[in-house]
């Protein structure tokens, strides 16, 4: 009896079938479709944080925002002249700044909770007590004429950078006489620049601001995209002669302000020391300088700094007309951080997206090499989908639960969605065990290594090593370029 002979077409056919090369090339395709969901899953995490940050945004405004509050600094105005290019002579007021020769704060802080819809933000009430000393050196080589100084106008400037946030009466104690402050200062040269703490929930916003305190230390410039001045109170303090500036001045004021997220503080003194104290567990100090000493417990913190002149990078005075400081890379505070930032774990946990999807496509391959059962592109393309919404469970039940709890939740939903339709595939009840325990180590991995953040490199490098070691296993028999079947592993 005589047999056709088979066509071209279905040789390749049979070959597109039976190739394990083939195979894996439609996974390893397969995988890079699914990073379209996976990286559209990552951009809503990051569009649920901006929509924390705007809430946060909106009670600040209405509160008041993350404080920076800078000096207080003594201002003396004169008179320059100078020409112009015709040479006609012309007068402009400038004004010569000095800073504390000490300068010391004490403060409580009293944090609240404030929610808008399911987001919540951290505000607080600081209750500050500045003191300190001005001990100017001598004008003498300044080159200027006293008679050019207009001693009577010496006034004391105050930076705060959201003035709504004041709450008291604001009086300067100057050398034991009061003085009200005013708003507003004559030039914005008068305060040193500087940025307060951004409310920013986006873990690359955050690691930003980090960067953006030591991003000037050991220079003076002054960055155009930084040098929003801050607003600004003024004080007079009228100075009788040369004799009397390079007296001893004492002052001390009593600041009740409002703020959110964190406050910041200048060391515009010789020395500086600050101690800030607030009944919450979870402070973040920030900025240039760490606390000198530091006590946190589950009910509150306290926080000690001691700052030098020589720890920072510009000096005890300086003329308007030609400098003005950036205190961007010396100031330090604290920043009150709500305990659990689901975005960020959220985050960090897509990040490992193409993990549990590249281990479940490889239990499915070696179950159709291995135990020759045929599973469609289709089918690898709804586990892969239900893996990838793993995220999106996640996000949205964290921001309704403790995330730990969210996780576990998420992760048996997803495992028992999969191990269910891997059951109805494999029909095999040692296949669909292994799937699930691989599934359940897979989440309970990346668990581990979100949690732990110092140690996450050297726990992740285990794990794939780990998991390469498995593989390398179970594809030793596999006759990669036999189109036929691979060894039994009961040989």
């Amino acid at each position: 009896m005589s047999t056709s002979p088979v066509s071209l077409v279905d040789r390749l056919n049979a070959w597109l079938r039976n190739s394990i090369t083939i195979k894996l090339l439609s996974i390893g395709f397969l995988l890079l479709l699914l990073l379209i969901p996976s990286t559209m899953v990552e951009s809503l995490i990051t569009e649920r944080a901006e929509n924390r940050d705007a809430a946060t945004r909106e009670i600040s405004g209405k509160w008041g925002g993350p404080q920076l509050v800078l000096g207080p600094v003594l201002a003396l105005p004169y008179t320059a002249r100078s020409q112009d290019e015709k040479g006609r002579p012309q007068r402009t007021t400038e004004y010569l700044c000095f800073l504390p020769d000490s300068l010391a704060t004490t403060g409580q802080l009293e944090p609240e909770r404030r929610h808008r819809g399911i987001y919540e933000a951290v505000v607080y009430r600081a209750r500050l007590r500045v003191r300190g000393v001005f001990q100017t050196a001598s004008l003498a080589d300044l080159d200027l004429d006293p008679a050019d100084i207009h001693w009577a106008e010496a006034f004391v400037a105050l930076g705060i950078s959201d003035l709504k946030g004041i709450r008291n009466s604001l009086r300067l104690s100057w050398d034991g006489q009061p003085r009200g402050f005013e708003p507003g200062v004559p030039s914005p040269q008068l305060l040193p620049v500087g940025t307060p703490p951004g409310v920013a929930s986006d873990e690359t916003a955050v690691r930003n601001e980090r960067q953006r305190y030591s991003k000037f230390q050991g220079t003076d410039e002054v960055p155009a995209e930084d040098g929003s001045n801050n607003s600004g109170l003024s004080a007079p303090v009228p100075v009788p002669n040369a004799a009397a500036l390079v007296g001893r001045h004492t002052f001390s004021f009593e600041l009740d302000l409002n703020g959110s997220t964190g406050l910041l503080l200048a060391p515009l003194g010789r020395q500086t020391t600050a101690r800030l104290a607030a009944p919450w567990p979870d402070p973040s100090f920030i900025g240039a300088f760490l606390p000198a000493q530091r006590q946190v417990t589950a009910q509150q913190f306290t926080a000690d700094w001691r700052v030098l002149h020589l720890n920072r990078n510009y000096p005890q005075r300086w003329r308007t007309a030609a400098f003005q400081p950036n205190v961007n890379g010396s100031t330090f505070g604290v920043r009150l951080l709500v305990p659990v930032n689901e975005y960020q774990k959220t985050m960090r946990a897509a990040k490992y997206a193409l993990l549990p999807l590249t281990l479940t496509f490889l239990i499915f391959f070696f179950v159709e090499v291995l135990n020759r059962r045929r599973i469609h592109p289709f089918q690898y393309i709804l586990v892969g989908l239900a893996l990838v919404i793993f995220y999106v469970l996640l996000l949205a039940l964290s921001e309704h639960m403790p995330f730990n709890a969210a996780y576990g939740l998420a992760g048996a939903a997803i495992i028992g969605l999969v191990t269910a339709y891997a059951a109805a595939v494999f029909r095999q009840r040692r296949l669909v065990l292994i799937t699930a325990g691989v599934l359940t180590l897979i989440y309970g991995f990346v668990f581990v290594v979100i949690q732990l953040q110092d140690y996450a490199l050297l726990i992740g490098s285990l794990g794939l090593l780990l998991v390469l070691g498995i593989v390398m296993f179970l594809s030793r028999r596999i006759r990669w370029y036999d189109s036929a079947a691979p060894e039994t592993l009961s040989e």
